[in-house]
Parts: structure tokens; sequence; C-alpha cells
């Protein structure tokens, strides 16, 4: 970036020295954030063209077929590499795991790869696990976590085909473990669940309380396990998953959705883009695209994250309007949506701490740190895409 030889990025998130990197400006065009489906579309579309795609396979052949599943660097589902080698003008394999040909099972086939190279390691599957795959047990985000799996019960959603996804993060996880318990209770069977797997989702599919997975990414190796073993474990593209000009993506068939958040404000608006300095952390990933498709889309967040406020008047970049988040819960209470009003009603009929989410903001602000100014810099360093619908 700095030497004018990278010009440009399209992608669904980032973070470290890239993002920081974007954020100073080095680019000499804005960085494009997309959605994981808004990426799919714009690549298959042909407005995002790719030259060349470098595909990390943990096993190959060499004549290009390729799997996520065997090795020792296997990771599970390629369903983000999917797109990239089906569309792109050349595609190499980096593997460090080549195998008598055929590969067998192929997930990416050798019709669509150029080049197979073999190195001696491209990556190492333990880290695939982390912190973030662990239910928290913090007392106030377990009480928020029993508390989203009682709105989804009282939603009325909660019944035989019950469809679901969650993220990696501890108060998430916590919520599909209360979601579990109660299905187990009412002998409830849902259809799907959906989206980076994690072992706690794969544990709900053994026990029976989904017929399938639909997984676009492993989240920990009990994921990358069962994606092996089970075939009603099934990987997905990012263009099932989530494209929004396909004839039909999976987010669109999502009854219920946890989504963290860095911020949100008093129009419900989600920041999970920047922190409150401006400064790139992350990115939309399936986010956006989710809570879009959902007919219930819950945030799960604490009102602080250390002394700084996360529920704010404005959040600092819209990463997903609030026109598609129905619910908030925090440690301090449950705020609707006023364009869901029927749903407010039933929760608090069932007992809810239902409360304006300007009570939340307030209770936020109470003894809390400023968040550091932005910078006086009017340069347009990166552009946050939501999810582009056809015309």
């Amino acid at each position: 970036m700095k030497t004018g030889v990278v010009t440009g990025v399209y992608t669904g998130y980032a973070s470290g020295p890239a993002a920081e990197a974007i954020s100073a400006g080095l680019l000499k065009t804005p960085a494009v954030l997309q959605t994981h489906g808004g990426r799919a579309r714009a690549i298959e579309s042909g407005e995002l063209p790719i030259d060349v795609a470098f595909v990390a396979a943990p096993t190959a052949d060499d004549y290009g077929n390729l799997n996520g599943v065997q090795g020792r660097s296997a990771c599970g589902t390629l369903g983000y590499a999917q797109v990239d080698a089906r569309a792109a003008r050349r595609v190499v394999a980096v593997t460090d795991n080549l195998v008598p040909y055929p590969a067998c099972p192929a997930e990416i086939t050798q019709d669509f790869v150029d080049f197979v190279v073999a190195v001696p390691e491209i990556g190492d599957a333990a880290q695939i696990v982390s912190g973030s795959t662990r239910v928290t047990e913090d007392p106030a985000g377990l009480e928020i976590a029993r508390a989203a799996s009682q709105v989804i019960e009282v939603s009325g959603l909660l019944e035989d085909g019950f469809s679901f996804q969650t993220g990696a993060g501890g108060i998430s996880l916590a919520v599909a473990k209360f979601v579990q318990e109660r299905m187990q209770s009412k002998k409830i069977q849902g259809s799907f669940a959906a989206g980076g797997i994690t072992g706690t989702i794969v544990e709900m599919l053994e026990a029976g309380l989904f017929r399938s997975l639909f997984d676009v990414q492993c989240f920990d190796l009990r994921a990358v396990q069962s994606y092996r073993k089970n075939a009603a474990h099934q990987g997905m593209s990012a263009s099932l998953y989530a494209n929004p000009w396909n004839r039909g993506a999976v987010v669109n068939r999502l009854d219920a959705m946890i989504l963290d958040a860095a911020e949100i404000d008093l129009d419900f608006n989600v920041n999970v883009t920047t922190r409150s300095d401006g400064v790139l952390m992350g990115g939309s990933g399936g986010h956006a695209d989710t809570a879009c498709g959902a007919k219930l889309a819950i945030v799960t967040t604490k009102l602080k994250a250390g002394n700084y406020p996360k529920i704010v008047e404005n959040v600092t970049t819209v990463t997903t309007p609030g026109s598609t988040i129905d619910v908030v819960v925090t440690e301090a209470g449950v705020a609707v949506n006023p364009f869901r009003e029927e749903l407010a009603d039933r929760l608090k009929a069932a007992g809810l701490n239902v409360v304006p989410i300007s009570r939340l903001h307030d209770l936020s602000q109470t003894d809390s740190r400023q968040s550091a100014s932005t910078q006086d810099d009017r340069r347009i360093v990166a552009i946050q895409q939501y999810r582009v619908r056809p015309t």
C-alpha cells in the first residue's frame, strides 16, 4: 500500500496492520467493505472481476481437486473460496497435503483450478480454536443470554421447523445453550442451523435438535470433525449463504439470529466495523446479511466495554441499519424496535424487563469515559457497503 503496488481492497472483514493502514489512508482508492453475501454478489455478477485467486487447500491432488477435511491443516468447509474459484480467470491452489489423484471428497473440483503448488505448510489448524468459541461464564453475560433465549421462545418462533444462527462470541454461544435446553424441554426439532458453525451447534445437531446444518466456515475443530463425518452437516458457499441476487439465499430462511455489536445507537443502527475513533477493526461479514434475512434479529451486548458506553446517540459507522434489528438485550433490560410493537407486548406479558432504548443509553452513559475523538480528517478511506438489491 505504501509503495502503490496495492491500490484498493475489497473485503468483508479487516483487522490488524492492514486495517490500520487502510484507516491511515495509505490506499490510493477507498477500501470497499462488503458483507459476505455482497462480496459473492459482486464477484458472480462480474462487478468485481478476479484475475488470480490463491486458495489455501488443506488437501489437493495434482489436477486441482481440493478439500478442507483432510490433512494436518484441515479447516472444514471452503465456503468462501468456492465463489472466488468459480469466477476467477486463474486459480492457484496452494497445499501442504498433495495426495494421489483423485482427491476425495472434492469440494472445489479440477475444472476450476489452473495450478497446484505444494509448500511445506499452509497454516496451523490448532489456531482455529480460540477463546471466542467458549461459552461465557460471566454472570451478566449469562443473564443476557438467558433473556435472549426467552425472547426467542416468547416470539412464537420456537416450534418444530425452527431455524437459527448465532455467532462464536461467548454470549452468543450461551444463547445457543439456553435455546438447546428450551428445545429439549419442549421436544422441538428445528429444520437447520446456519453460518459459521461451532462445536456448540454441532452438539445440537447430534442431539437431534436440528435436521441439518448449513456451514460456510468451521469455527473450531469440533465443527471440522463433524463436517468431515456427518452428512447432515452440509457445506455452503458464501453465495448460497447470503447473496441477495441469487435464487434463494439461506439467510432468507432464518427464524432467529443472534448478533454482537461494538456500538448500537438510539435508532437501533449497529456498528461492528470501526472503533469509536473511526479506526477500522472488523467489518460486517454476515452481520448485515443475516439481520436482513431473519424474522427475528437480536443484538446481545453489555452496556459497556470496560468504561466505554456501547449504547450511543449515533454509531460511528452504520454496519447494519436499525430497520433490520428487532431487539437489543442487555443486563439492564430488553429494548424492542418501535416497529415491532406486537413483539414488545408479547415480551411484557411474559414478564421480561422491556425498556426504551433511550433508557439503556442513559444507563450506558453513567460513569462512562468519553470515547477518543476522531481526527479532523475528512478523507474517505473506506466505504461500508450494505446489501445491494437488484433494480
